[in-house]
């Protein structure tokens, strides 16, 4: 059976500061845990001197999203050569804001999540139904979709 893996996705929070301060209290706070996967996906600004603060411990780390391309004329995005270039471990795919506020479809989805695994990317593929979708017990159509 695979470890159990946690997480923490920092959104758009965070400062280098607080990233540095988040990190060596994880370090201290998890050094015994043994039979969890520990990871953490800061902001992209921040993922190179995570990456330097995360090695030589048991912390992983990843991207919040990616691209499906591994490279071309995309301002501002990230592919997941670019990724692995930098050693990350996980991609987290399809949040829900990036659903609901940009409009990413399940076809997007799918292609960013083979493009990932081409590279070897652990994928953290979220699924979710809206509140509103809740509400109208809707919850099992959205996650079998």
């Amino acid at each position: 059976m695979r470890k159990p893996i946690i997480v923490g996705n920092w959104k758009m929070f965070t400062n280098l500061e607080q990233a540095t301060q988040i990190i060596s209290t994880l370090k201290e706070e998890t050094k015994d845990v043994t039979d969890i996967e520990i990871g953490v996906c800061p902001p992209y600004v921040y993922l190179a001197p995570v990456k330097d603060l995360v090695k030589n411990s048991h912390i992983n780390f990843g991207a919040q999203n990616m691209h499906w391309e591994k490279e071309g004329a995309f301002t501002g995005e990230i592919s997941p050569v670019m990724l692995k270039n930098l050693k990350c471990n996980y991609v987290i795919i399809g949040h829900s804001e990036r659903r609901h506020v940009f409009g990413e479809t399940d076809n997007m989805l799918n292609k960013k999540a083979k493009s990932a695994l081409e590279e070897n990317l652990t994928v953290i593929f979220c699924i979710g139904e809206l509140l509103e979708e809740r509400q109208e017990e809707k919850t099992e159509t959205v996650l079998r979709r």
